[in-house]
């Protein structure tokens, strides 16, 4: 069979860039090992979250899936960090783990151009100069050709599964690893590395006690994650708290020498910010309990997911520590927890497009490049699909700045530092994260999917609409006045909530509570908004100062040979990029930008 495009894995990153690309009508094949397995939540069934929830936001913006797979399969609903700034607020559901499945296999049973093909791919094909991939091989010997392929493998190239003792060669417990693909890419030259994830176990809801721990009931109100939808309604499900204790973590303290992560099996880096149960017991033995989450994966189904504590320890071992928590004294196991190892490619190695450096036609995404999280993979699939699909094009790649998405500073801190951890995306790594709020994703990306081809005009007509709301609520407070100031100068005041106002200004009851939520939070933080622009056009400045990919830095003179070396192997695509790798001097960066500003002139 031959297509335009290839898509392996049918992951989080894989379902974004097999649909974008026959979205934009592109004939595309995914192959997966299991279509059973396509958009399966491995880990916590839940969608969203700090920095997570804008990157979902984000996606919807640029005409992805994930919003609208999340927002038909949630069963809670909250807004995080409701009492703190608009930065860093952040909407994050509960997904029944089962529907969100199905319904990813279902979306993509029906797209118009997509075929789904269940296989493992263990090689790609080059052309004959060896610089472009134009297909790919599987193990049972077929061979596909493309003219472009996204490679999206998750935790499955060459994953082993670890428990205690037990180590087997697999991506999910259960489930096969994808062998052979990670050797021939290190025989086509690539630098690959080996990451470490995991997963705690799952326990029976009806063998819980919850009068002992604390309940954590959703918001009262669903809010949809895609802006084409007006509300969510479904049934919303509690969530639990309860916590570790001494014996626990004594438990862990006498096993620790049964732990694979401790004993030397496990080689790559586990992620810093989501660290196992004995990594915790370990690195901070002052604390004297860890928080756990008890949450539901589903509405027909008694697995609860226990947040919090992640172990590769034995079976033994899980069982008793498990038991030692309050509500958990009685807890059935119903799979146990486990870490998983796999390889990852060196996302230095990558454009900002996301294509392959050494290979043309090779797209790279999710945690294959060394990221965790679904929205983290979804987001980069997208941005892989839409610049992939533009090459075929023969158009401008999209290449979303760290001041317009939270995408953008993921995949810019990813093919720029690169990482040797698993790397999570965070509000504190956005240098302008107000201009990045979850509810303003809409504005910053729309137009830009609109021009691509992915989203529609009705899309576009819902944004035209919506600026013209916010602009007639901003005018009416303008307009307004009470004791001679008008409702905007009262807004600004720390104490005053657009909500105290509506009795004096009834008119705002006729908009959408949504527009009115955004106009307050527009006015409070104006200040903040105009200083944090500045600093975006002086950043601007220097990511308009753009780099000949074929630039020879060895003929600048100035320049220290260590920067020399940083920029012949990242080859970044502006002054801005070149700025942020690791160790580049100013010194260097200033002469960089005299010489462009001479070859310019001249």
């Amino acid at each position: 069979m031959d297509v335009d495009a290839i898509v392996i894995g049918g992951g989080h990153a894989g379902i974004e860039a097999a649909l974008a690309l026959s979205r934009l009508q592109f004939s595309t094949l995914m192959i997966t090992q299991s279509l059973d397995a396509i958009g399966r939540l491995s880990c916590n069934p839940a969608i969203g979250g700090l920095s997570k929830g804008n990157m979902v936001r984000e996606i919807d913006a640029l005409g992805g899936e994930m919003g609208n797979l999340i927002d038909e399969t949630m069963i809670q609903f909250r807004i995080l960090n409701r009492r703190r700034g608009p930065a860093v607020q952040a909407p994050r559901a509960q997904a029944d783990k089962f529907s969100y499945n199905r319904l990813a296999k279902e979306t993509l049973e029906h797209q118009k151009g997509l075929s789904l093909f269940q296989d493992t791919v263990v090689d790609l094909i080059l052309d004959s100069s060896g610089t472009r991939v134009i297909g790919v091989v599987t193990e049972r010997g077929r061979r596909f050709h493309a003219k472009v392929v996204v490679l999206t493998t998750g935790t499955f190239m060459d994953g082993k599964i670890f428990i205690g003792e037990y180590v087997a060669s697999s991506g999910r417990l259960g489930e096969p690893a994808a062998l052979g693909l990670g050797t021939a890419l290190r025989r086509m030259g690539l630098t690959l590395g080996r990451m470490k994830t995991g997963t705690p176990a799952r326990v029976k809801r009806s063998s819980l006690d919850f009068d002992k721990m604390e309940i954590q009931p959703g918001d009262s109100l669903m809010q949809p994650f895609s802006f084409s939808r007006e509300k969510i309604e479904r049934p919303s499900l509690s969530c639990w708290i309860t916590f570790t204790n001494e014996k626990t973590h004594q438990i862990i303290q006498d096993n620790i020498h049964r732990s694979p992560l401790y004993g030397g099996q496990i080689v790559g880096l586990g992620p810093r910010y989501c660290p196992s149960l004995e990594d915790k017991v370990v690195r901070f033995p002052d604390r004297d309990r860890h928080q756990i989450f008890v949450e539901p994966e589903g509405i027909g189904t008694e697995e609860m997911y226990l947040n919090g504590i992640s172990s590769s320890l034995p079976e033994d071992v899980q069982e008793d520590f498990i038991h030692s928590i309050e509500g958990l004294e009685e807890a059935e196991i119903m799979r146990t927890g486990y870490a998983v190892e796999y390889d990852y490619i060196d996302p230095t190695q990558l454009y900002p497009t996301l294509e392959c450096k050494q290979f043309k036609g090779l797209y790279v995404a999710g945690q294959t490049n060394g990221t965790s999280g679904y929205e983290e993979a979804a987001g980069q699939g997208l941005i892989a699909a839409i610049n992939a699909g533009q090459s075929l094009l023969g158009k401008a790649p999209l290449i979303l700045s760290r001041s317009e998405a939270y995408i953008g500073v993921l995949i810019d801190d990813l093919v720029t530092k690169g990482t040797n951890e698993p790397y999570r995306m965070f509000t504190s790594r956005a240098e302008y994260r107000l201009n990045l709020r979850h509810d303003s994703a809409d504005q910053r990306l729309t137009r830009k999917s609109y021009e691509i081809g992915l989203q529609s005009s009705e899309a576009l007509e819902r944004l035209e609409y919506k600026l013209k709301g916010i602009e007639e609520i901003k005018e009416l407070l303008r307009v307004k006045k009470h004791e001679g100031k008008s409702w905007i100068q009262h807004l600004k005041r720390p104490e005053m909530t657009i909500d105290q106002i509506v009795d004096s200004v009834p008119e705002l009851n006729s908009f959408d509570p949504v527009y009115v939520n955004q106009v307050e939070l527009d006015i409070k933080y104006e200040g903040y908004i105009k200083r944090q622009e500045q600093q975006v056009k002086r950043f601007e400045r220097m990511e308009f100062m753009k780099i000949p990919l074929d630039f020879d830095y060895d003929e600048i003179e100035g320049l220290s040979n260590e920067s020399k070396e940083k920029f012949k192997s990242v080859r970044p695509m502006s002054v801005g990029q070149a700025s942020r790798i690791s160790g580049v001097r100013n010194s260097d960066i200033a002469v960089l930008m005299v010489i462009l500003g001479r070859k310019k002139r001249g």
